[in-house]
């Protein structure tokens, strides 16, 4: 029998909440970036959050929001809750299994535009080497391809997994397009989303981090 999923979208309190628990430490715009919500709608909810002691705020040029102890707890219920009320852990789980085995690949590929062999010897990829680059990229772009189908089982599954795809296509367009940092080396890169998904993942499920 096929399990009913619904299509409900997630409330923007809980997709702001549970952006700080697979990003990690954010400020307002990079929040913004992880939800696809208006800067102005994510600085209400956090707002909003800390007035309920879910989440804290430190000040400074690199300050940030970050979740308390209490926003952690409640995030994992809420998350448990949404996945319950949907029906969308078989879906869920279905893409975690094909995600784990494409998931070495992107790692290889992550260390491969990293670094690089020469005369035998492993050296840091100084990126002089353009059809070495282009060799990787192609690589990065097959593997994004077959990505693209785990990521829409998601999405089908649970609506809020839809800003995935829109990040990771981002991040290798801007790579693609010459800013090398979008692949592996800034915080809105191709290996930092897909790092992040596995969190949420992870999360979703209820399965601890090894």
């Amino acid at each position: 029998m096929t399990q009913r999923v619904s299509s409900q979208p997630s409330g923007t309190g809980l997709l702001v909440l549970h952006s700080l628990r697979c990003a990690g430490f954010s400020g307002r715009a990079a929040v913004a970036a992880v939800t696809g919500l208006a800067e102005s709608d994510v600085e209400s909810e956090l707002i909003d959050l800390a007035v309920a002691g879910l989440v804290t705020r430190t000040p400074g040029d690199f300050g940030g929001w970050g979740l308390t102890e209490a926003g952690r707890t409640a995030d994992a219920e809420r998350i448990a809750d949404e996945l319950a009320r949907t029906g969308a852990r078989a879906t869920v789980t279905a893409a975690f299994e094909r995600f784990l085995v494409l998931n070495p690949e992107l790692l290889d590929l992550c260390t491969a535009w990293q670094m690089r062999t020469a005369d035998g010897v492993m050296t840091m990829n100084d990126h002089t080497d353009a059809a070495y680059d282009a060799r990787v990229l192609d690589r990065f772009t097959d593997f994004h391809r077959r990505a693209d189908p785990v990521c829409a089982q998601l999405s089908a599954g649970l609506p809020r997994f839809q800003r995935y795809p829109v990040r990771l296509t981002a991040a290798l367009a801007r790579a693609k397009g010459g800013e090398r940092e979008h692949l592996t080396d800034s915080t809105t890169s191709y290996h930092s989303v897909w790092f992040q998904l596995h969190e949420d993942l992870l999360a979703t499920l209820g399965i601890p981090r090894h």
